[in-house]
């Protein structure tokens, strides 16, 4: 029979708790009208995850299998199926997220929006378990060049990282200069891919020189530890002369990055702010309402993002950085290892089961 990962519920005090993982087994999904049946070969994790494990996230739910991120065969498609005949028997990658359609603000209506993946409502969806149902519009044909594993690990960073530079930092063009903070992360490193891509001068942060090393060879311009109490002026002699400032920050930190970038952004420059790992709140100085700075929050992305992040890492041959994988989604010591990685930091790129 099929597997499905959850957490298994337990009494403890949100930030304090830490659901452990709960392997159950599951039925073999019928596809109903407009439904395909898709096999998972791959699932990724993301921070959200951690955060559901730890109940700080909302709505999280027992029964839903964790994981947003996921590659498939789709094996088998329910009456009614419009794109059955393109789709079957095809690799696929499949939407992270649900509610939004193609409004560039935001969420139609931001009620209905939300990430699937041990969360409410959504009790089947969720890419830690060997099929899922899907209605046939959640899926996109996985471009040929990348690897199950690599497949899994695109859609939620990929989509957050397109939105967060393409979309809302209006400086995704050639010879900008784009700060982003934190690589290592998935997010962080598929904006660095997705910006040297655009021809923009990308520059990273990080606590590891080790990973700066590896951004550089993905073609960062440069880097500094951000636990240097003067980062900000080493970053500063870095930029190119000509363009001696930073057009934007992508930013997935929070805490006192805003600080230290204000003498580097440009009058008008954007942060734009896809989360908050140090703490739910940063701080906004009037240096930068001064300097018309602006501070754009931004959340996964919509369908027609997707779409778009999909044929843009196709037509580039974009290849997610891939940290560590493992076999089996019965290996739940091994799959708590992973997330084990995330909590230390250790990761350079994605998390990935196997299945």
């Amino acid at each position: 029979m099929p597997y499905a990962l959850t957490i298994r519920q337990k009494r403890g005090k949100a930030g304090d708790i830490y659901y452990p993982l709960h392997l159950n087994l599951v039925l073999k999904p019928t596809p109903g009208p407009g439904e395909l049946l898709v096999k998972l070969e791959a699932a990724a994790l993301n921070h959200r995850d951690l955060f559901i494990r730890k109940h700080l996230y909302p709505a999280i739910s027992f029964k839903a299998p964790l994981l947003s991120d996921g590659y498939g065969i789709v094996v088998e498609a329910g009456p009614g199926c419009v794109l059955s005949d393109h789709l079957l028997n095809q690799p696929v990658l499949l939407t992270p997220c649900r509610g939004w359609k193609s409004d560039p603000n935001g969420p139609e209506d931001y009620s209905q929006f939300g990430a699937i993946g041990g969360t409410e409502p959504n009790h089947h969806l969720g890419m830690a378990q060997n099929y899922i149902l899907v209605d046939e519009s959640e899926v996109e044909p996985c471009p040929q060049h990348l690897s199950p594993v690599e497949g899994a690990a695109l859609p939620s960073c990929g989509l957050t990282a397109w939105r967060a530079l393409v979309t809302k930092s209006g400086n995704a063009d050639p010879g900008r200069n784009i700060l982003v903070t934190g690589i290592g992360g998935g997010v962080a490193l598929q904006t660095l891919q997705f910006g040297v891509a655009l021809g923009c001068n990308m520059y990273v942060t990080s606590a590891s020189q080790e990973k700066i090393d590896k951004a550089r060879q993905l073609g960062a311009k440069g880097g500094v530890i951000y636990k240097n109490e003067n980062w900000h002026l080493s970053l500063q002699k870095m930029l190119p002369a000509e363009r001696p400032f930073l057009d934007a920050v992508v930013d997935g930190a929070g805490g006192g990055t805003i600080m230290k970038t204000m003498t580097l952004l440009k009058p008008g420059g954007i942060v734009s702010c896809y989360g908050m790992t140090t703490g739910p709140s940063l701080d906004w100085p009037m240096q930068a309402v001064l300097k018309n700075i602006e501070l754009r929050g931004t959340t996964l992305g919509s369908r027609v993002e997707f779409r778009d992040m999909v044929d843009f890492v196709k037509t580039n041959e974009i290849r997610p950085i891939i940290s560590r994988t493992v076999k089996g989604l019965d290996c739940v010591d091994a799959i708590d290892g992973l997330f084990d990685d995330m909590k230390t930091a250790k990761q350079f790129g994605k998390l990935v089961i196997e299945i």
